[in-house]
C-alpha cells in the first residue's frame, strides 16, 4: 500500500502519463471485485485515455452465462480508475460502447478535489466470514447509500434483518443454493477456480483462495476431497444460514434496464457502495445465488415488488475482522499494447 501511494504522488506530479502511471491506475482499477476472483479484464492506453475491455478468456459459462457479473465487474473497475485518477488531478470523461467497451479520457485538472475513498481501494475486500452480529446504525447506513446513489437508473434496496422481506431473501438464497449445487456444471466450474493451498494461490494469483475463505493452509490432496464433499445444498445452506443470521442488513442492487451499459453503471454504484462501506468499517459479502438462477430472479422480483427492475446482485452487510485479501495478478498480465 505504502509503494502504492508513493507511485500514485509521482504520478500526481507528472504531466503525461507514461507506463509508470499507467500502472498505478490499473493497479487501483484491478483491486474491483470480480465473480470467483476471476479478474476478467484487460486494460490499452493511448494519449490521454484507458480502455477497459473483456477478457472472455476468463469467463463463467455455467454461474454467468450471459456476463451479466463480468461487465458489472468491468463497471467496478472503472470506479476504481475514475478514482483514482480523480484523486490526482485529472478529470474523468467515460464512454461505454454497446459490446461493454469503456473508454475513460483523463485530462488534467489542476486544483482537483482529493477523493477521500481513493484511500479504501486496497482496503476494501469481500469478507466471506460469519459476522459479529452487531447492527449497523439505520442512519449511517442511509447516509452511506444515499452518497453511493450517482446513477438514476441502479437503485439500492436494504432490510434489516426485522424485515419480513430479509427471510424471504434468505429462502431465495437457500433455493439458490439447492439449484446451483444439483448442477454438475456449475461446480466443475466453481471447483476450477478454487485455489486449494498458499503454493496454488501464489501460482496462479487469482481464483478463490484458501485464504479467503477461511481455510487453513494444507496440502492439496487433503484440501480438494473435503471441498467437494462440502459442495452439497445442505452443507451449503446451513453454512450460508448462519452467516444470513449474523448479518445487520440484506442489500439488493437493481437496474431499470437489464443491458450491458446498465451492468456497467451498476458496477459503479456498486464499487463506490463497497469503498463507502470500507471507510466506515462494514464488511459484505456476496449472496448472489437468487440473481443467478433465472427463475429465481424472476421470482425475486416479483415477491419483493421491484416495479420492473431486474435484480443484480444480493450482499449481507454486517461487522467483522478482515480476513487475508485475495491475490491480483501484476499490472503486466492486464496491459494490452495499443494496436
Amino acid at each position: 500500500y505504502a509503494a502504492y501511494s508513493s507511485g500514485m504522488y509521482n504520478y500526481y506530479y507528472s504531466n503525461d502519463m507514461n507506463s509508470d502511471q499507467l500502472r498505478y491506475l490499473v493497479s487501483a482499477a484491478t483491486r474491483a471485485p470480480s465473480g470467483h476472483n476471476t479478474q476478467p479484464w484487460h486494460f490499452t492506453a493511448k494519449d490521454d485515455e484507458i480502455v477497459i475491455s473483456p477478457d472472455y478468456s476468463r469467463e463463467l459459462p455455467a454461474v454467468d452465462g450471459n456476463r451479466r457479473e463480468l461487465f458489472i465487474s468491468l463497471g467496478c473497475a472503472a470506479e476504481n480508475l475514475r478514482i483514482a485518477a480523480n484523486h490526482y488531478g485529472y478529470a474523468t470523461t467515460t464512454a461505454v460502447s454497446a459490446a461493454g467497451t469503456i473508454t475513460v479520457r483523463l485530462d488534467k485538472q489542476p486544483g482537483a478535489q482529493l477523493d477521500p475513498l481513493f484511500a479504501q481501494i486496497p482496503l476494501r475486500q469481500t469478507n466471506r466470514a460469519r459476522y459479529d452480529g452487531r447492527n449497523i446504525p439505520q442512519a449511517l447506513l442511509d447516509g452511506i447509500l444515499a452518497a453511493a446513489q450517482s446513477d438514476d437508473t441502479a437503485r439500492l434496496r436494504v432490510w434489516d434483518k426485522n424485515a419480513p422481506q430479509f427471510a424471504q431473501l434468505a429462502e431465495l438464497v437457500m433455493d439458490g443454493n439447492r439449484a446451483q449445487l444439483g448442477d454438475e456444471a456449475f461446480k466443475r466450474e466453481l471447483l476450477s477456480w478454487i485455489r486449494f493451498n498458499k503454493a496454488h494461490s501464489e501460482r496462479t494469483l487469482d481464483g478463490l483462495s484458501y485464504a479467503v475463505m477461511g481455510a487453513p493452509n494444507l496440502p492439496a490432496w487433503i484440501t480438494k476431497p473435503i471441498i467437494r464433499l462440502a459442495l452439497k445444498a445442505n452443507a451449503q445452506n446451513k453454512a450460508d444460514g448462519k452467516k444470513i443470521a449474523s448479518a445487520s442488513h440484506l442489500l439488493l442492487l437493481a437496474t431499470d434496464d437489464d443491458t450491458i451499459p446498465a451492468w456497467i453503471a451498476a458496477g459503479a454504484v456498486l464499487q463506490r457502495l463497497l469503498l463507502l462501506l470500507t471507510e466506515q468499517g462494514i464488511a459484505s459479502a456476496w449472496l448472489n445465488q437468487p440473481c443467478e438462477v433465472a427463475e429465481l430472479r424472476a421470482r425475486l422480483g416479483r415477491e419483493l415488488a421491484l416495479g420492473g427492475q431486474y435484480p443484480q446482485l444480493l450482499l449481507r452487510l454486517g461487522y467483522a475482522a478482515p480476513l487475508p485479501y485475495a491475490k491480483r495478478k501484476p499490472v503486466e498480465a492486464v496491459i494490452r499494447e495499443a494496436s
